[in-house]
């Protein structure tokens, strides 16, 4: 490994963060390929070890991972005010970018080709949900299989996701809250007593006096997700389309497909949802409060990253919170699929589906291809 740079000032943290905030284009595999390009291989902060614990330690985490590895990074190099500055940087030009785009997509009376757009890319968001969850499956399902009657559970726990994350909406966060502390009391003895275990239940409790509307629905994104990105959408549909009416069904198709397509974490999806509650301070606020849990976990934990790798307590909520969570990606394809409108959206989403899971073609080039596709049916006449 080369030999380190010199410790970077803030300038060059947010320069360096801010650019894979840019280009971070194909969700937390690109984002964790890019940082780990920037910390370990290009300015030798990092060693290779060290970025493994801190990858390890943030997939422990609720929420958006991948952030969490960003601001991570950023306080291994700078300290606390490196971690706030590079997590900001890596942030915000998605945010900026979805904030452009919802706008855009979201008007009142966009043109035929902006809406025949939005619905071809929303047409293929079931079959991306598809996609995502599949892709986390063989990893988790190797961990329950290390264990005594863990493959079991394992379905067990992804099939209350699954069934939960299409009937029961905005409850899918009490379900995988449930499913972690079961696996957690199940392998606890009677007579221990580790300190770590009352943390979720205590986190349960704050967050359910934390209010309603927009920064409750983000704070569940925020602070609730576990396994991945899209376990966001099940957490966000049920709100933002039955309960609070902030959006149509189509209208939520298209915040989605626009967190696929925007650089950055797939929670900026939520600025697209506060945006249509509340316009511009809306969208602000939702980002904040999403954003806010990742920063908040980072910050008061980072000098004990490493110990919580070895946490029993901590691995066993996760070994029960995982398996519900990609239940509830793949359950999340459900509605989603529902909610489309039009027979041509069926073949799109078809031909999405074989494009993800069978040609094995990227998230955004398959998004942009549905979109076009959209865009020309609505220029040729065809309804949208």
């Amino acid at each position: 490994m080369r030999a380190p740079d010199p410790r970077p000032s803030l300038a060059t943290v947010a320069r360096e963060w801010g650019w894979i905030g840019c280009t971070g284009f194909g969700g937390p595999p690109a984002h964790i390929a890019l940082l780990r390009r920037l910390c370990v291989e290009r300015r030798g902060w990092l060693g290779d070890d060290e970025m493994q614990d801190a990858i390890a330690a943030c997939n422990l985490l609720p929420g958006p991972a991948s952030t969490q590895l960003a601001i991570l990074t950023a306080w291994r190099v700078r300290g606390p005010l490196g971690a706030i500055v590079g997590g900001l940087a890596f942030v915000a030009p998605g945010f900026a970018a979805m904030l452009a785009l919802a706008a855009l997509f979201l008007a009142g009376s966009p043109p035929d080709w902006i809406r025949g757009a939005g619905a071809g890319a929303g047409a293929a968001v079931a079959a991306v949900a598809l996609q995502a969850g599949w892709s986390l499956v063989p990893a988790s399902w190797a961990r329950g299989r290390e264990r005594r009657g863990g493959r079991t559970r394992w379905l067990v726990y992804a099939a209350l996701g699954a069934v939960s994350a299409a009937t029961v909406g905005p409850w899918l966060v009490l379900v995988l809250l449930a499913c972690g502390a079961f696996e957690l009391l199940r392998r606890r003895r009677a007579a221990a007593t580790a300190a770590g275990a009352h943390g979720w239940p205590l986190l349960a409790a704050a967050l359910g006096s934390a209010g309603g509307g927009i920064a409750w629905v983000a704070l569940k994104v925020g602070a609730l997700s576990y396994g991945g990105g899209f376990v966001i959408v099940p957490l966000m549909q049920a709100d933002a389309v039955d309960r609070q009416h902030w959006m149509t069904d189509e209208q939520f198709l298209n915040a989605v497909a626009l967190g696929q397509v925007t650089p950055g974490p797939v929670t900026h999806t939520i600025a697209a949802i506060g945006y249509a509650a509340a316009g511009v301070p809306g969208a602000l606020l939702a980002a904040a409060v999403a954003f806010a849990p990742s920063f908040t976990f980072v910050l008061a934990g980072a000098a004990h990253f490493d110990r919580l790798r070895a946490l029993p307590d901590a691995r066993a909520f996760l070994d029960g919170a995982g398996p519900a969570a990609i239940g509830a990606i793949f359950g999340s394809a459900i509605p989603l699929a529902g909610a489309l409108t039009h027979p041509w959206q069926w073949a799109v989403l078809a031909l999405a589906a074989a494009a993800l899971l069978v040609a094995r073609r990227g998230v955004v080039a398959t998004l942009v291809g549905a979109g076009a596709v959209g865009a020309a049916l609505a220029l040729a006449g065809v309804s949208v």
